[in-house]
């Protein structure tokens, strides 16, 4: 949709950020990629990534390297405001002004992936935290009551380019599915209605901060944003795909391990982000610390 809106080629993403299968995207992908030490797939050809530009997280002289050199042919940068594909890692001032700037300088869209932290961390997602309107947004599975369910939107004048209206095609076997809106809808108004991601955002900020202090002295850092949270076996909490590629990878497996035997199921890769729910409650938290606590130790 972005290069057919600015009839432009090239996109930027970041490497430890994860968007969907799509073979131009595979690059530098996070998630299991990484845990598989395969970050790009086999069978992606050289065509289907060469407008492909993937630079590191974080890192605001990259951004304005990149728009410098391709200032004339970048329909969008697209990026996961909060990242999850890599652990949950929060994006820094500079960085995010850099991203804007070179869009308002080239006219490139921001695209804002927000599959993971779209109604986790905050009611109008991550864009809401930030502050930042982008002209497209990707929203998953969180929108469909955990059914099947996938959207994008954005600006009136770039969705005109979308088929019918638009040269644009777009289709999908599950478009529109009315078991999936229905539940999609009703788990939209619920959290509206009750407030349950500022609450569970409290709950997951006291849990995460008990954390920390009996952790102290492990060599772990703990990064959270809203009901999102991730450990990692670094003295400092990761700003890039390079600094979460310092974890130590066997300590967590064995912490991983540890933890299943207590009955807590943390995601099984040390680069996968923890989500917390309103079903979650003070038992399971006191529970998580103890558990978390021992297979640390």
């Amino acid at each position: 949709l972005a290069r057919g809106f600015l009839k432009k080629s090239k996109i930027i993403k970041f490497s430890g950020c994860y968007h969907g299968h799509a073979d131009a995207l595979l690059v530098a992908a996070g998630s299991g990629g990484l845990t598989l030490g395969v970050p790009d797939s086999d069978g992606v050809t050289v065509g289907a990534t060469q407008d492909t530009l993937s630079i590191p997280y974080n890192d605001t002289d990259a951004v304005t390297t990149v728009f410098d050199q391709y200032k004339d042919d970048i329909a969008g940068i697209i990026l996961e405001p909060i990242t999850g594909n890599m652990g949950v890692i929060r994006p820094t001032e500079p960085f995010l002004a850099a991203i804007q700037k070179g869009c308002r300088k080239t006219g490139a869209l921001l695209i804002f992936d927000e599959v993971m932290c779209g109604f986790r961390v905050h009611p109008k997602g991550a864009q809401g935290l930030l502050g930042i309107t982008p002209d497209l947004t990707m929203l998953g599975k969180v929108i469909g009551g955990g059914l099947p369910c996938g959207a994008y939107g954005g600006r009136a004048d770039i969705m005109a380019k979308v088929a019918p209206e638009g040269p644009v095609y777009q289709a999908g076997t599950l478009s529109g599915n009315p078991v999936v809106m229905a539940a999609g809808i009703e788990t939209l108004s619920i959290i509206k209605e009750h407030s349950i991601i500022e609450t569970v955002s409290q709950s997951t900020t006291s849990f995460i901060n008990e954390l920390r202090e009996r952790l102290s002295s492990q060599g772990i850092s703990i990064t959270q944003v809203g009901t999102m949270f991730s450990l990692f076996f670094t003295e400092k909490p990761p700003q890039s795909l390079q600094d979460v590629q310092r974890s130590d990878i066997k300590k967590f497996s064995h912490f991983y391990h540890q933890l299943l035997d207590q009955g807590v199921y943390f995601p099984p890769s040390a680069y996968e982000a923890c989500f917390t729910s309103r079903m979650h409650s003070a038992a399971d938290y006191k529970k998580t610390i103890r558990a978390i606590q021992r297979a640390a130790s």
